[in-house]
């Protein structure tokens, strides 16, 4: 049976199309072509028409004249529409022009750095002289780097060593820095958040590098959809990009599916699992012989739904289908993606690891096991689907979580709407310090220099003052510490007084992340469950004194979530304004004293509470940038008790629906309530967020409070619940009408009066 007759059985049964709340039809769009361009270099076009191209779609000309006219690039074209070309063609033609000329890649992850080298070898190995290629990351041999530095035309290479281990040591690195003319930053939206605010500070420290060596390098950006492309490129390169998001290449037709497993207990919202329902629905589509990949949470869902797979199919296809993720060896990996490309897989079951753009080759299905933090990566996984053109299959299975049911029962919106701006915060003033720590010890700083803000020569005082520069007689700034400042200085965080977690499961103990003190608090007590690279380890022991937390591996069905006891002060008011007929909407900096007291235990899908137990940790300060409501004690004439319920109920759907907006995760944020704040005596609802000096998510809350609010109130009034679960309110609120009250609390902002409470 082939996708065609497959999908017309599922719409002539009536038990499936009561689960599918959305079935979008994609109509299939042909190639749109342009000719190569006529200055292109002659060894180049014949190296390309080797590998029968020809013609160019009309974005890869469009990069490649906006380049040539010196503009800078961002390409925000679907999967597999040649996006790797806009940046590989324009190298490549400056160096057969000239083989002095260097490039810089920059990946997110090992895997897609190999993937892409592999195809510019393709191409470079047949001009002459055949073009240098290296991959300088930390697996590339000590013997290997010296030659890298001399003769590496083409250094392809991750944020993280480019902070680590070239900028500090670019002397060393004096050919690449004098004629670098292209920086290629590919998937550019994955540097959103407290990750991307670091790297535009590490690309502000290249770019300082480059006008001292005297070159003025091109940023070629590639990235998936995202609603703010122009203020992307901007924050990360601070220049202005050319935005090129019209693609050219052909579409093959795609069918994209909403899926809500059915309920199986009405009056609490639970539903069937969605990895049940990814079972018997990837089951189906294997044994109709249609290659198909799925896309889940966490590496015990991979190695869980694997093993259905298998275990559900005829022996003779047990042996085509495997799992990917983190955790498998390279040359696993390598084999996967090998089996996928010539079609000897017919299953793979993966983490989002190949969501980003390593060639998988022709696939006819994907499936997305829960909604994946963001609509930029839905497409990201969708694309995975029809990348031959060809009919195709893009289906999500909801989960019970509030996000989850949010998307599929506002499906009009979501299916057509722009995908979420990626935000970052690169003058949130930690992280811009931290790499004034690291550009003065690259070069000494000049008073009037500037490195992104106007206020680059009051923050180099400060530094001065407490002894971190020293201020010279012609009034530069040096680093005075023999310690290199990038080794201490973490791209995943805000603060450098981190906690380091350290897997104890193995012969040897491993670090395998670090995380603030103020989120240790909630994710790194002793019994939590952390998860890393979508894997769960159990908390043993915290050690904040010595800053470090002792986890080990465990296959757990659960997570859990902590409660704090908080304590808000509020700092300095930056806006305010009138929200409905009664509430006061603010957003400003916040001190936030807390101290956790209990954790939850909640199963994976259903979210039910599976027991609790309590934390003894000591009291931690945060300085950060919040958005806050107050409300009248008038306004709704509720006793203290029903006050508590209601903004509990209203603040945790909050938090979904700023992280949907904001396109980050939950964790992002905290929130908390007061029934009578100290200084106004009034109800308060605050959330903050969970980094120290803000990233900027609760100051986009404040701004978009109408369409964030909206859909706060959506996800509570639509959930099919009677009286709150967790898909909507959160789990065990434990009084009659909690459900009703958090709503009349949202709906009072938008419409000026209370609902019925």
């Amino acid at each position: 049976m082939d996708l065609a007759a497959l999908l017309a059985e599922w719409q002539r049964t009536e038990s499936f199309m009561r689960c599918v709340t959305a079935w979008h039809v994609r109509p299939a769009q042909p190639a749109r072509y342009r000719p190569l361009p006529a200055w292109m270099n002659e060894a180049l076009r014949r190296s390309l028409a080797a590998r029968g191209i020809e013609q160019l779609y009309t974005h890869q000309l469009a990069a490649l004249e906006a380049l040539r006219a010196g503009r800078h690039v961002l390409v925000t074209t679907p999967t597999a529409s040649g996006k790797s070309l806009c940046y590989n063609l324009p190298v490549l033609n400056a160096l057969c022009q000239q083989p002095a000329t260097r490039a810089l890649y920059l990946f997110p992850t090992k895997a897609l750095s190999q993937d892409q080298v592999a195809e510019l070898h393709t191409l470079g190995q047949t001009l002459q002289p055949a073009v240098q290629t290296y991959t300088y990351d930390g697996d590339t041999p000590v013997p290997m780097r010296q030659r890298i530095r001399e003769a590496g035309q083409v250094v392809v290479t991750n944020p993280d060593m480019l902070h680590a281990a070239i900028l500090p040591h670019h002397t060393k690195w004096l050919r690449l820095f004098e004629n670098l003319r292209y920086v290629v930053v590919d998937e550019a939206h994955v540097y959103r958040g407290v990750f991307g605010s670091h790297v535009a500070n590490v690309l502000r420290r290249l770019r300082r590098l480059c006008r001292f060596y005297g070159s003025r390098p091109q940023f070629i950006l590639c990235s998936a959809t995202v609603a703010n492309p122009a203020e992307l490129g901007w924050h990360l390169t601070g220049e202005d990009v050319v935005v090129v998001d019209e693609s050219g290449a052909p579409q093959g037709e795609r069918h994209t599916v909403l899926y809500n497993p059915p309920l199986i207990q009405p009056q609490l919202g639970l539903r069937r699992p969605s990895l049940s329902e990814a079972r018997q629905l990837g089951t189906r589509l294997l044994r109709a012989g249609i290659p198909t990949l799925a896309f889940v949470k966490t590496r015990t869902q991979v190695e869980l739904l694997t093993s259905y797979w298998r275990a559900d199919l005829p022996e003779r296809l047990r042996g085509r289908v495997t799992g990917y993720r983190g955790g498998y060896l390279p040359s696993e990996r390598r084999q996967v993606e090998r089996g996928l490309r010539t079609g000897e897989l017919l299953g793979v079951v993966s983490t989002n690891a190949l969501e980003l753009g390593v060639d998988i080759g022709a696939l006819d299905a994907v499936l997305t096991v829960g909604y994946p933090g963001s609509v930029a990566s839905f497409h990201q996984q969708s694309g995975r689907a029809g990348r031959r053109q060809g009919l195709s299959l893009a289906m999500m299975i909801a989960s019970a979580a509030p996000l989850d049911q949010y998307v599929v029962q506002h499906p009009e919106a979501w299916l057509h709407a722009s995908p979420e701006a990626a935000r970052l915060a690169p003058d949130n003033l930690l992280i811009l310090t931290d790499h004034l720590k690291c550009a003065a010890y690259e070069l000494p700083f000049t008073a009037d220099e500037p490195f992104g803000v106007e206020t680059t020569g009051d923050l180099l005082e400060y530094l001065a003052d407490h002894r971190v520069l020293h201020r010279s007689r012609d009034g530069r700034y040096h680093w005075m510490a023999d310690a290199l400042p990038s080794h201490s200085v973490s791209l995943r965080s805000a603060a450098q007084d981190n906690v380091v977690i350290i897997d104890q499961s193995g012969a040897r103990p491993q670090v395998i992340g670090e995380m603030d003190r103020f989120s240790a608090l909630t994710a790194l007590h002793e019994e939590a469950i952390y998860l890393h690279q979508a894997r769960s380890y159990q908390v043993e022991r915290l050690d904040l004194a010595n800053g470090k937390a002792f986890v080990r591996r465990v296959e757990a069905d659960y997570f859990t979530d902590a409660e704090l006891a908080v304590r808000l002060q509020v700092f300095d008011v930056l806006a305010e304004r009138q929200a409905g007929a009664w509430a006061r909407l603010c957003t400003g900096e916040l001190v936030v004293n807390a101290v956790p007291t209990l954790f939850k235990k909640i199963k994976w899908d259903t979210h039910e509470n599976l027991g609790w137990g309590k934390i003894y940790l000591p009291e931690v300060e945060l300085h950060t940038t919040g958005c806050w409501c107050e409300w009248p004690r008038t306004a709704l004439r509720w006793d203290n008790d029903r006050w508590e319920t209601a903004l509990l109920g209203a603040a945790y759907a909050l938090r979904h629906a700023v992280a949907l907006h904001c396109m980050c995760s939950p964790a992002d944020l905290y929130t908390a309530v007061e029934v009578k704040a100290p200084l106004t005596g009034r109800p308060t609802l605050y959330i903050y967020d969970a980094y120290p000096g803000g990233v900027g998510l609760a100051e986009r809350a404040f701004r978009d409070a109408d369409t964030v609010w909206a859909t706060a109130l959506a996800m509570i009034c639509e959930c099919p619940c009677e009286h709150g679960c967790p898909a909507c309110i959160g789990p065990g609120r434990g009084t009659d009408q909690p459900k009703e009250w958090a709503a009349a609390l949202l709906a009072s902002l938008r419409t000026g009066a209370p609902a019925s409470a």
